[in-house]
Parts: C-alpha cells; sequence; structure tokens
C-alpha cells in the first residue's frame, strides 16, 4: 500500500489492483471483516477518492483495519476498528460541533475531513487549525506525558508538576488565571514556544488579588525574645490583602518564642543583605522591632539552634515613635500557636527549557529536574488549620500555596506551592556567584 500510494510525488502513484471491485464484492468482503473472518492486518477498507491527488491524504485512505483488541467500553465486540481521519468528522457531526478545532499537523488532512462529511450528506462543521501550544522547561505531547506517569516520574496525571489541567488545578492555578494567559498569547499559525514565566505571571496576576495573606516558615529558626515576658501572649492585627480592602483582618498571636525563615539570617551578612544578623534591627511584619544580640550553636555539629533577642516595646505595629527606620521587615510565626504543616516545594519538570535539547542516543528524560520537587516541615499561622482543600493562600514573602485536594486532612496539613514572588536578595545573591 505504501508503494502504491507513492511519496511526494504524486507521478509514482499507481492503483492498487483491488481498487476496482464490484460493490458486492466489496460488502461481502468487508462483512467477513467485520464477521472476523480475516488475520489481524490482513484486510483494510478504503475509500476511493484520487490515487494522484496532490494531497497523500485524498489517495484512496484507509477507513476501516483489522485489530482485536478489547475496547473499554464496547469489550471484544468489534475486531474492526476505524480510523482517525475516517471518524473523525462523523463524530463532530453527530455531537453537533460547530467548530472542530485542530493542530496545524491536521491542515492536510482538512480536504479529507469534509469529502467524508460531503459524501455522507451529513451536518457539517467547520475545522479550524491552529499552532500547538507549548510551554518552556515542560512537555505538552500526550505520548511523553504517558510516559512520565507509566514510568513513575511524576505520581500520576493530576501530580501538580504537570501540564495538564487536573495538575494545574491541584497546583493551585485558577481558570481565571488560565483564561488570562491563553488571552496573552492568542492563537497564531507558526509553531512557537512561550516561556513558563507567561503563565505563572497569570496566577500571580490572578492570586495577588484574590488570596489572603497568611504568616508561613518554610525552613524554621527559632527565635528567643528575652525581654518578652513569659507566659504572655498578646494578638496582633494583620492585613488579609492589601489589594483587596474588602478582605478585613485577622487576629495573629505573638509570643516569646518564635520561628522565622533560615533564610532571613546571616551571621556574617554581605552587602545588600537587610535581614536579621548579630547586633542588627529588622522589624516582625504587624508587630515589633526585634534586635540579635546572641546566637546559640549545637554543640555537636557547630550548627545555629536559635537566636537570643530583645525587642522594642514601642514599636508595636511596625514603626518606631522616634522615627528611627529599619532595612528589612521579615515574617514569623508564634512557636506556641504554629500549625506543622507538610510543605511540597514545586519546581520546573524539566531543567532546559526545551526538554529534548539532548546529545544524541538520549531522550527527552535524561533533561528531568531532580529537584522539581522537595519536601519541607514547616509552620504555619493557626489561622490555617481548618483550610479546606483547594484554599489558596500567600505566604507573605514566600509565594502562593494551595492546600493539596488528595493528601491534606484534618491533623495534617498538606500544601502545594503554586508559584513562587519575586526575591529580590535571591536575585542579588545569585549575581553576586557569578564568576
Amino acid at each position: 500500500m505504501t508503494e502504491y500510494r507513492g511519496g511526494f510525488d504524486p507521478a509514482t502513484c499507481k492503483p492498487s489492483p483491488y481498487r476496482n471491485r464490484s460493490i458486492e464484492e466489496n460488502l461481502e468482503l468487508f462483512q467477513k471483516m467485520r464477521a472476523g473472518a480475516f488475520p489481524d492486518g490482513s484486510r483494510t477498507l478504503r475509500a476511493k477518492i484520487d490515487v494522484t491527488s496532490p494531497n497523500i491524504n485524498l489517495r484512496d485512505p484507509v477507513m476501516y483495519r483489522i485489530l482485536r483488541a478489547t475496547h473499554h467500553r464496547t469489550g471484544d465486540a468489534w475486531c474492526i476498528y476505524p480510523t482517525y481521519d475516517w471518524a473523525h468528522g462523523q463524530c463532530d457531526s453527530i455531537e453537533r460541533i460547530t467548530h472542530s478545532i485542530c493542530t496545524l499537523e491536521f491542515e492536510n488532512h482538512r480536504p479529507l475531513y469534509d469529502w467524508f462529511i460531503r459524501e455522507l450528506g451529513i451536518y457539517a462543521p467547520q475545522q479550524i487549525e491552529f499552532a500547538r501550544l507549548n510551554l518552556t522547561y515542560t512537555v505538552m505531547s500526550k505520548r511523553k506525558l504517558l510516559e512520565l506517569v507509566r514510568d513513575r516520574h511524576v505520581s500520576g496525571w493530576d501530580d501538580p508538576r504537570m501540564p495538564t489541567l487536573s495538575g494545574l488545578r491541584r497546583r493551585g492555578y485558577t481558570p481565571e488565571a488560565i483564561r488570562a494567559f491563553c488571552e496573552r498569547i492568542g492563537v497564531s499559525k507558526y509553531d512557537g514556544t512561550i516561556e513558563m514565566q507567561w503563565l505563572e505571571d497569570a496566577v500571580r496576576a490572578d492570586l495577588n488579588k484574590r488570596a489572603p495573606r497568611v504568616f508561613g516558615v518554610l525552613r524554621p529558626l527559632k527565635v528567643v525574645i528575652d525581654n518578652y515576658p513569659s507566659g504572655k501572649t498578646e494578638e496582633l492585627d494583620a492585613v488579609n490583602n492589601p489589594e483587596d480592602p474588602n478582605a478585613g483582618t485577622r487576629k495573629v498571636p505573638f509570643s516569646k518564642v518564635l520561628y522565622i525563615e533560615r533564610d532571613d539570617f546571616r551571621e556574617d551578612p554581605p552587602k545588600q543583605f537587610y535581614r536579621l544578623a548579630p547586633g542588627r534591627e529588622v522589624r516582625l511584619r504587624w508587630a515589633y522591632f526585634i534586635r540579635c544580640e546572641s546566637v546559640a550553636r549545637d554543640p555537636a555539629t557547630g550548627e545555629i539552634t536559635q537566636l537570643h533577642c530583645t525587642y522594642d516595646p514601642a514599636t508595636k505595629g511596625g514603626n518606631a515613635p522616634d522615627g528611627r527606620k529599619v532595612k528589612g521587615t521579615i515574617h514569623w510565626v508564634s512557636a506556641a500557636h504554629a500549625v506543622p504543616a507538610e510543605i511540597r516545594l514545586y519546581d520546573h519538570l524539566f531543567s532546559k527549557p526545551d526538554p529534548d535539547d539532548v546529545p544524541p542516543g538520549q531522550t527527552y528524560q535524561a533533561n528531568l529536574n531532580p529537584n522539581s520537587l522537595e519536601v519541607v516541615q514547616g509552620y504555619l499561622e493557626p489561622s490555617v488549620a481548618a483550610a479546606a482543600p483547594g484554599s489558596r493562600f500567600q505566604f507573605e514573602r514566600l509565594g502562593y500555596f494551595c492546600v493539596d485536594s488528595k493528601d491534606s486532612r484534618p491533623g495534617r496539613l498538606v500544601f502545594n506551592r503554586t508559584v513562587t514572588l519575586a526575591d529580590t536578595w535571591a536575585k542579588i545573591e545569585k549575581g553576586q556567584k557569578q564568576p
């Protein structure tokens, strides 16, 4: 069949020796195909169109082939199956599809799509083709995504690293963010690849308007405020969302022992690091100014285990009556009220923008990012203790996070990182490390 249908040159084509069989003979053979009289692959039913057409899809294409395979709905009732080109237009017509949207590789299939519908005399949808959506740092091919699931590189089709709707939903993406992204990139007749950053920007813009702010500490470092009264707890007012005046405020407990992010302290701070350091004063968000007085270490490892600080009671709310300024503001969680949570930090699934950029002999899987998922045990403020699966929050200064819809349950909170926030110091530090 391949030889007779020819290649790009229609002049090399020639008709099948069976092309001029009678209608009666064709019907008899087709009934035998349906009844299972022939082995797999030994017969096909072809449309009689134009064997010399410049469009290879019109050169007497296959409509049915023999395949003894169990169907997920009809079981083993059938041993013949229609080809995609033959079934496509009929399915669209039966379902009253107005516009059948396809990717560019189906553009030269459209004449066959239209031919079948016209010859059958059925309702005719319109097929329209445009470029496939490709994103950096991931793959969009269903075959490749199936391989990732089958080979257990991801936990399933709804793994938050997957570019599937179920994966994006579980990661915390909103329908509005995805629609805004699609509106921004538009449609095209030219193949291209969209930067993942555009999708991330879309969800940041959407969640910035709707996600309530909370405090979360992912890599905790204990802070003891030596001059704060032991046993005292006070509730401080914190704004839920500065972008939404109607979001109101919440109460955040404050006490003598706190957790801060380990990255918010440097014993020997470099230039442009404005967070906590020995002898330095910073602002605790919605709370007080604190100053680091000393550092405690693990005798065995030398690792810093806690900081001893003092606070200024006059700076409650985050400002000093004497007008002194601090350059750094950091977030915190009261240790006595902290809610433990598992935090899953998701990154790009692949380490290169183009996963197919591999040396000869390797596949796209060679570029899988070994650090695409990091799991940490952190602490959150108590207001999120009863958060429902799917709830979205901004962990102040860290990013947007979503309560996992499958693994989170009362008493065991699991959060998925949707997207990070911009970290000015991280960019500075990365630049300083360049040779």
